[in-house]
């Protein structure tokens, strides 16, 4: 580890907060006289939970490009988060995932047809078009679309593939438009797929953030990952917030968080088969562990509050409560929020939860499909950050409460 390096991190936490925090103001509300706002903020700073355009305002535009970012930027966010894959040349790109046929264009190209293939992605095969089959100036001849069919799907065919470089230029001059520093926070998706294939992330996110000088204090940048060893290594290697994600594979009927491969364990972990569940690790002993290499923890949001479902028939399953044809979140109560994040800021750790939905099937009926009410109890709880497709919502419930 680098000489003084967690002194060093903690400092560069503690400005980065700082600067967000008086960046965004103190947040005084027109929301109406039932708005009562708590006496100090929860979070571990004490100061206001910050918002991150999740793969940028991607409830209103196709996710992962220049527009979805600059409009969570117009919107209030705080940070805008590029999910960040390598192309077969080595250039990190947005996409979610290294399968880029449900995110672009490339199945409607002819002349990339022959790239359909099959996979192993952490441990199960999945077939499409991978952008570490295809170069940069490949990626470019490709468009976005809307992955989520109940989302506008007008602006599909509209815009690249940005570049990591491309968004940091974003947010620098988004930073002198706006007078606000805009931050990023990377994701490096599927690190040990990437490494395999010769393509390691890591040293390239570093060498792009060095070069636009965003490695020093005061750098507006956390980096992100569901792995636990390439953040242990990227601890080695800068000072900059680390954050450890935290993943699963639902709820089950009464609310318990559901583990299943391949998101029952950070794929580092199943390669070395290490024992140690996502579950696991926000544990007391759990975050203690993180608290070695991470400065926060970003779990699933259903690790703090759950929803449970109706069995009305007694078939083990939750029950279509509303009559739409369909069970999802609408159907389910929210449950009694956990004391993760009591427990995780003492350990010093920040938490960070996602993700945020405005659509209706993504609220517990307790939230009457308002997304304000949602956000209030997380905010109330004392989270960090929210990652969120809608930030101007996330922006204006924090208003809502804000001192």
């Amino acid at each position: 580890m680098k000489t003084n390096c967690v002194e060093a991190r903690t400092a560069v936490l503690g400005v980065l907060l700082l600067a967000f925090l008086v960046g965004c103001g103190n947040g005084t509300s027109s929301g109406g006289p039932d708005a009562t706002p708590p006496e100090v903020w929860k979070t571990l700073n004490g100061k206001e939970p910050l918002v991150t355009g999740h793969r940028g305002a991607s409830g209103y535009l196709p996710e992962h490009t220049l527009a979805s970012y600059t409009l969570a930027i117009e919107q209030g966010a705080d940070f805008i988060e590029p999910d960040l894959v390598a192309t077969k040349d080595g250039h990190l790109i947005a996409r979610h995932e290294p399968e880029i046929s449900t995110t672009t264009d490339v199945g409607s190209k002819p002349e990339f047809a022959d790239r359909k293939t099959t996979k192993t992605v952490d441990g199960a095969p999945v077939e499409g078009f991978f952008a570490s089959d295809f170069t940069l100036a490949e990626i470019k001849q490709l468009r976005a679309v809307q992955p989520r069919s109940y989302r506008p799907q007008e602006h599909n065919g509209k815009y690249e593939i940005p570049t990591l470089e491309e968004i940091i230029a974003l947010a620098k001059q988004k930073s002198e438009e706006t007078g606000r520093v805009i931050g990023i926070y990377p994701e490096t998706k599927h690190p040990t797929y990437h490494a395999d294939l010769g393509l390691p992330l890591e040293d390239k996110l570093l060498a792009a953030l060095e070069q636009a000088g965003l490695t020093g204090e005061g750098a507006k940048v956390i980096i992100q990952s569901f792995e636990v060893g390439n953040l242990q290594y990227l601890r080695q290697k800068t000072s900059l917030p680390l954050v450890q994600l935290v993943d699963a594979d639902g709820v089950a009927l009464d609310g318990k968080i559901k583990l299943a491969p391949p998101h029952d364990k950070p794929y580092d972990f199943a390669k070395q088969n290490d024992p140690r569940t996502f579950a696991d690790l926000l544990t007391d002993e759990g975050l203690t562990f993180v608290a070695t290499y991470a400065d926060g923890v970003s779990p699933w949001k259903r690790y703090i509050v759950s929803v449970e479902g109706v069995d009305a028939n007694g078939d083990g399953e939750a029950d279509d409560v509303n009559g739409d044809g369909t069970v999802d979140d609408a159907d389910r109560k929210a449950l009694a929020p956990t004391d993760l994040v009591t427990r995780a800021h003492a350990k010093g750790l920040f938490v960070h939860t996602w993700t945020f939905r405005s659509e209706g099937m993504f609220l517990a009926e307790d939230y009457g499909a308002t997304p304000a009410a949602e956000y209030e109890v997380f905010y109330r709880l004392g989270i960090d950050g929210v990652f969120s497709d809608f930030p101007d919502e996330a922006v204006k419930a924090r208003a809502r409460l804000g001192l």
